[in-house]
């Protein structure tokens, strides 16, 4: 079965930090750039960070800049999201999406998404 597998989430305190990880089963990454959105309770999905496929050009939303770090290991086929400082408002659920498309300063995503793992900052 071809799906993005996202892991990682969970309950963190205000200022500390997570990592998710997003593989892939049956179909390889390498090749497409990535993404990680997200999206709280009420609100719209926000983008969050990307990569390019060759993991050369990273890209952030204003709002997790100098915080929030995307890599990528095609190795072993998988993106990762390194969170630090994590505010309550950082609480969402964390999808990955394999192929965003990039106008400007935009990103806007494929049809192609994981599951989602959600993340809770308590103050």
């Amino acid at each position: 079965q071809v799906q993005l597998i996202e892991t990682g989430g969970g309950f963190v305190q205000s200022r500390g930090s997570l990592r998710l990880a997003c593989s892939a089963s049956g179909m390889r990454l390498d090749g497409y750039p990535m993404a990680w959105f997200r999206q709280a309770p009420g609100k719209e999905r926000e983008f969050v960070a990307a990569i390019s496929w060759a993991g050369t050009g990273t890209y952030y939303g204003d709002s997790v800049k100098d915080r929030f770090t995307i890599s990528r290991d095609n190795a072993k086929n998988t993106i990762y999201l390194q969170m630090i400082n994590l505010k309550p408002e950082d609480t969402a659920v964390y999808y990955c999406n394999r192929g965003p498309t990039r106008e400007g300063d935009r990103w806007s995503p494929s049809d192609f998404w994981g599951q989602g793992t959600s993340v809770t900052v308590y103050p």
